[in-house]
């Protein structure tokens, strides 16, 4: 199992799925209204759900002491809070 990967299995099964849940459905939020053009005010509430998601990871991987995970999780969160906010490059 890859380095960055090893904090399943020090995670309960259902933390594990829950967080996989939370991260489709975000997923999801982001995209379908897109798609459909429908519901818009759902792209920046999926986006603040995906901000919390990825404050927690960057959390635990620092705990973790896995910094290169930590800064490519960093990365993840600046784009999901540029999407929230709706930054310049966001239509």
């Amino acid at each position: 199992m890859a380095d960055a990967a090893r904090w399943v299995l020090d995670s309960k099964p259902g933390s594990v799925k829950a967080i996989g849940a939370l991260e489709i459905l975000g997923a999801v939020g982001l995209v379908l209204p897109a798609l459909l053009g429908i519901v818009p005010i759902l792209v920046p509430l999926a986006a603040s759900g995906l901000t919390l998601i990825m404050i927690g990871a960057v959390i635990m991987r620092i705990r973790r002491g896995e910094t290169k995970a930590a800064l490519g999780d960093g990365g993840y969160l600046a784009l999901t809070v540029l999407v929230a906010i709706g930054g310049p490059f966001v239509s």
